[in-house]
Formats: C-alpha cells, structure tokens, sequence
C-alpha cells in the first residue's frame, strides 16, 4: 500500500444489528477492490473477517474486525463490529478509531435494537453517520419502510443520495441524484456496473428525491442557501459541497441502498466515502497533556509529535500479540521507540501493519487516521495511549459498563487452577467487555461477561487457545452482617494447660455505625487496666473475626467497638491471649446486638422494545425490585430500576426470554439494604460460610 496523506484516507465503522450484512458489506470491500479474489461469505466459513471457530460456529460476528483497502485514490480503513448484543461493547471500543459509521439497515427487518443502540454509540461519540439500506434482493425487502423506520426511531433526517430501483429479486440498480444517471448492477457478484439514462418508471420518486436532497445540501451552508433561494438550482459540486458539510454536522444521514451478499451498490457506497469527513476534519479527541489531570481537546494535525490510541488486542498462542491502534496525531514509522502513557512504560515498534481481516500486510508507516498493527508488545492493551518520547498525552475514554453476568470458574483437572487465570487473562486483554477477579468471599476465580453467549464463547476460547476445560457455577452472593442494637460485654480466655498459661479479659461496647461507613475501633483503657501494648491484639482479634461473621459467615461492616476496659496477668497475659478475649467478646457481643444481613443493590438500565414494557415492569417488580423511571425512547423504552444482586444474577436469561433477545441492561452499584426478614433465616441456615462456635 502506498503513502497515502490524511486528505485522501477515510476511517469507517460498519455497525447495525446482528445479521443486518455488516461482515458481508466487509468482505464486498474486499472483492471489488482486489483484496480477496472471491466475494467471502460468512455461511460457508470462507469470510476473512469472520474466521475465529467460534463464529463459524454461531455463523455470526463475536469480535470486531479490521480491514483496509485502496479506492480511486482513497485509503478506506474499515472495522467490522459486532451487532449482537453480548458482544457490541466490543464493537463500542473498536469505533474509537474511526472518523464515521457506516450503519447497516436490513431492508427487510429494518431499525432493530442493536442498530439504534450501535447509532447511540457513533452519536456519543461524535461522529457522522450514514445509512446502507442492504438486502434490498431479499423476500419482503420493503426500503420505505426501513426509511420510514430510521426518521422514526432515531429521529433524524433521513436523505436518499439514490432511488433504488426494483425490490426482491427485481432489484437490479440505482439512480443516483447526484450524477442524475441509472446505475445498473452485473447479474453477477463481480461489482461491475453500467450507466444510462433515469427509467420512467421511477422518474417521479427521482425528481422528488433530488429535490429533498438539494434542499438538505443547501440548508447545510449558508452560501448555498441563498444561492438556491436566488437562483432556485445548485451545480452537482455545489451539491457535494451541501452534502459533505450536512454531513459532518449530522444536520441529516445520507442514505444509500444495496445487496453486499452480491456485491450490488457497494462501489456507489466506496465511491460516496469522500463526502464523508478525512481524519483531518474529524473530531477532536479528549486528552490529559503530560501529567496534567485537565482534560483539553487534541485537534487532528500531521505535524504533531504521534500519538496513537488502542483499539484491539489479538492474543494467539503461536503467533503472539497483536496490538491494532488508531493514529489520532502525527505520523508513526518501523523499527521505533515509543512509551506508553497509561502503563508508564516503553515498547519498541518493529514492522508495521495494516489488517485484512486474519492476515496482516506490511506497510512500513502510518499516518493521522490510519488504523495499523504492531506485533509482540510487551505490555500494551486496549485502551492504552501510545505516544512519541517527550511528548506524553493521555487519551480520555469513557469506561465500559460492568459485565451482566458473573460464574465462578472451576478447573476440571486438578493443577490447572494458574492455566485458568493465565488463559483468563490474555483473553481480557483482547476482549475488555470481559472481567476476571477473586470472590471475595472464596476466593475463586470469578469470570464476568456481557451475557450468556459471552461467557460461553470465553470458556470455548479457554479451551481452544490454551488447553483449558472448566465447569462454572453462579457465584455467593456477597451478602454483608451488621447490627441494629447495642451492647456491652466482657470478651475473656484464659487457659492453663501447665507452665506459663493464656490470660487475656477485655469489656467491650459494641454499636453500630452509619451504613456505609465501615468499622471503628477505639480505646479508653485508662490507669493501665491493659497493657498499652497489647491494645493493638485486641483490635486484631476483632477484625479477624469479622471476615466470617458469627451469624452466618458472611463480611461484618459497619460496627463501632470500644475497648473500656478488662484486667490482665503478669505472667500469663500476651498479645496472643487479648487478640482471642477481643475475638470472643465480639462474637458474643455481635449476637446480642440485633444482627442482621444487608444486600447488595443495583442501579439497571434496561433498554427493551414497547410492546414488552409492561411484562418486564412486572418482572422487576416480582424480583424484588424497584421501577424508578420509565420514558420511551423510539420504539423502545428504556426502564431505570433498581434489584438486589441476588435477583440479578441470572436476569440475563429471563431478559432474553421476555424480549425474545431484543432486550438488554447494563448494571452498576448502587448501594446496600438489609434483606427482608423472611429471607433472611433461609439465607443463614443455607450459608456456606456459617462458622462453628469456638471451643471454650
């Protein structure tokens, strides 16, 4: 691939819903610009950008995509997202290094769940969006509609740049408004085409067209406006001129019409990216400069020091790592040193790469706006701000949600507990929807994803790359003890086992303290009753035995102790003998105290279509939960609620079940409540972490 200047490169993200023809779109690029000699198909597992196990198996996208191809003078970087819900955060991260969308709409299907929710993402981040309405050779492909849809839920202004011409089977080409010329397709997938002149059958809906779109051009430049106010017509460059300012400022989505499974309009769509923005008018990124933690705007410029952003991580067994970054300032050659700002440390770049798909191209370089590969980072990932020497920036990302869906990880061979968290690991640092801890009650590994299919391709992935088999169980709860009352109560051991024997006595007052703000020990041992030295065992014993609670196990939060007083020995007392008084007063005093357990809450969100607005309300309601709002957003509604982490814990599942998989939620913590006392003896009694009382 040759140099190519940012004025002439363009930087794409293809989104929409699960089987809307994104990967399809994907691998006509690569057909009509020679970078496949066949059109790749996702069905017959001889796509390039579907081509993990895992998604010929699912026949479907799990993991963004990349690609790059060369366009009447144009560099196109493109990334193929996901568009199933379990997997378009992943989708989400990779849009960071694209200028614009390319959102695919099924012209049989139309706007559904995931492509509003992949459209919300572009317009959160800035960027200019525009529509392909694909399938348009399929049974009941119906594009008004789909057009109809698109002004409905998304509430823009939706301007065709073509007419197609014939649906279904009849579909057979497109007049475009702006060379006001028939396209008309090969019967084959080759991409060739032929131009003549407008069919009467359309020239009506064409003359209307053209003038919508004029209209929209003009609108969007004031000069043009008044031109088109005196003169009543605009030139074809003005035009383009209208379109390409209208479409940076998103004062309308220009929409353009196809069949990438057979590679029909996809050269008009290539060849319409120019009036989409180059990386040198893109939009600015937020950045934190140096060590400042003020957040300020980087404008794209070629002249400035390089810095690139992470967008993907590729981890493979043989092969190595591969790191995929946008340049967002500046230019970037071979063979040189960079450091990486978010994990101050240094990394040495050797060849540089462009991705098609599972292969890499050397290139030598990369420009502002492109989207390259470097090979065997040491310890770089998504996210991470890679910068020249001497000129550290920080990029600002916005933090993804927290995963849905939680499953202790269990190794079924013994000894294979490290291969599971190393394996772990590489695939979170390629997948960042993906989160790997310890319970904090077990201490096992916990493994979170967006939703069932997530973990399920996670632990297929687990097996595959790294020899690892697992079983999974849904974790504990992370229930919490605390008090009610108040108390005072002697905490005494002493023992004599022959020789020098154990004496320790301390008088404790136990109460609780606000939620929330955790334990508090003091002391107001006065006139040396203990020891000063060993106050400080006293407190240890405490704490110790709040790890497992006395009354079921659980964590103790949220308790006031103070040590008043207690007596000592000379010869029998030590720091052993008050750290087990200390221990023992608690537990009894903490039983005296009206104990009780509190929950973890959730913050949710849940984005479902209207008609199941009603059965999910009651299913919240049914789980204990709370509806805070409810306001419809399109055609669907997004409801606020609130539920306790033990109801959550597989509300994926009846989600999908509701919704028949239109549905989703993202979660987050909110804050604890005491569990109502008709759970809570059940909770106790089936407590895994229940301790026995301690000998005396």
């Amino acid at each position: 691939m040759k140099r190519y200047e940012p004025k002439d490169i363009r930087s794409i993200a293809i989104v929409g819903h699960s089987g809307c023809g994104k990967t399809s779109l994907g691998e006509a690029f690569f057909y009509i610009t020679g970078v496949n000699t066949r059109l790749g198909a996702v069905d017959d597992q001889t796509s390039m950008l579907d081509f993990e196990p895992e998604e010929h198996k699912r026949g479907g996208s799990i993991s963004s995509a990349f690609g790059a191809v060369e366009w009447n003078g144009t560099k196109v970087n493109f990334v193929d997202t996901p568009g199933d819900g379990n997997f378009i955060y992943d989708g989400r991260t990779a849009m960071l290094g694209a200028d614009s969308a390319i959102c695919v709409v099924s012209a049989v299907d139309g706007m559904e769940v995931n492509t509003e929710k992949a459209w919300r993402f572009a317009i959160d981040l800035s960027m200019p969006v525009g529509v392909f309405i694909n399938k348009m050779d399929r049974e009941r492909a119906n594009p008004a509609k789909a057009l109809e849809d698109i002004q409905e839920v998304m509430g823009v202004r939706a301007i065709p740049l073509q007419v197609p011409v014939g649906t279904e089977a009849d579909f057979r080409g497109v007049v475009d408004l702006i060379s006001k010329e028939m396209v008309t397709f090969a019967a084959d997938d080759s991409g060739k085409v032929e131009t003549g002149p407008i069919p009467d059958e359309v020239a009506d809906e064409v003359e209307e067209a053209t003038e919508a779109m004029i209209e929209a051009a003009a609108e969007a430049d004031e000069e043009l406006l008044e031109k088109y106010f005196d003169v009543g017509e605009l030139t074809a460059e003005e035009v383009r001129q209208g379109l390409v300012v209208g479409i940076k400022t998103g004062s309308f989505v220009p929409v353009m019409f196809g069949a990438a499974g057979k590679n029909h309009g996809v050269g008009s769509l290539l060849d319409a990216l120019s009036l989409f923005p180059d990386p040198l008018s893109g939009t600015p990124r937020q950045v934190r400069m140096g060590d400042s933690e003020d957040v300020e705007e980087l404008t794209p410029d070629p002249e400035r020091p390089f810095a690139g952003l992470v967008v993907k991580s590729v981890n493979d067994p043989f092969s190595g790592k591969l790191t995929i970054f946008r340049v967002v300032a500046g230019t970037i050659d071979a063979d040189t040193s960079v450091i990486n700002t978010t994990k101050d440390g240094k990394e040495r770049f050797g060849q540089i790469n462009v991705v098609q798909g599972k292969k890499v191209v050397p290139v030598g370089h990369a420009m502002l706006g492109d989207i390259v590969a470097v090979a065997k980072l040491k310890d770089t990932s998504t996210f991470d701000t890679l910068c020249a020497d001497k000129h550290p920036l920080h990029v600002v990302n916005e933090p993804l949600p927290q995963p849905m869906m939680s499953y202790i990880v269990r190794a079924k061979s013994k000894g294979d507990e490290d291969k599971i968290k190393a394996g772990l690991l590489k695939l979170m640092e390629e997948d960042p929807t993906l989160a790997v801890s310890q319970h904090e009650l077990t201490s096992e590994i916990v493994m979170s994803g967006m939703g069932q299919t997530h973990v399920d391709t996670t632990i297929a992935k687990l097996g595959r790359k790294y020899g690892v088999e697992v079983e999974l169980d849904l974790p504990p709860v992370p229930y919490k003890e605390t008090i009610k009352g108040n108390t005072r109560i002697q905490g005494r051991h002493k023992k004599q086992t022959g020789g020098r024997g154990q004496f320790g006595d301390t008088w404790l007052r136990i109460a609780p303290q606000p939620r929330g703000e955790g334990f508090l020990f003091k002391s107001e041992i006065v006139g040396g009753a203990i020891p000063r030295q060993y106050i400080p065992a006293v407190e240890k014993g405490i704490v110790e035995s709040m790890v497992r609670g006395p009354l079921a196990g659980y964590p103790v939060v949220d308790v006031l102790v103070v040590l008043d007083d207690g007596s000592f020995h000379k010869v029998d007392s030590s720091e052993m003998a008050f750290k087990t008084a200390g221990s023992k007063g608690f537990k009894k005093g903490f039983l005296e105290c009206s104990p009780t357990l509190i929950e973890p809450i959730l913050d949710l969100e849940i984005v479902v279509p209207n008609e199941n607005t009603g059965d999910i309300m009651g299913d919240v309601n049914s789980r204990r939960g709370r509806v805070i709002t409810m306001e419809p957003r399109g055609r669907n509604s997004v409801i606020i609620a609130q539920m306790p982490h033990s109801e959550v814990l597989e509300y994926a599942k009846a989600l999908q079940s509701i919704t028949g998989g239109k549905g989703s939620y993202t979660m987050a913590f909110s804050h604890n409540e005491e569990v109502p006392a008709h759970l809570t003896q059940k909770i106790i009694d089936s407590s895994p972490f229940k301790q026995k009382e301690d000998d005396d």
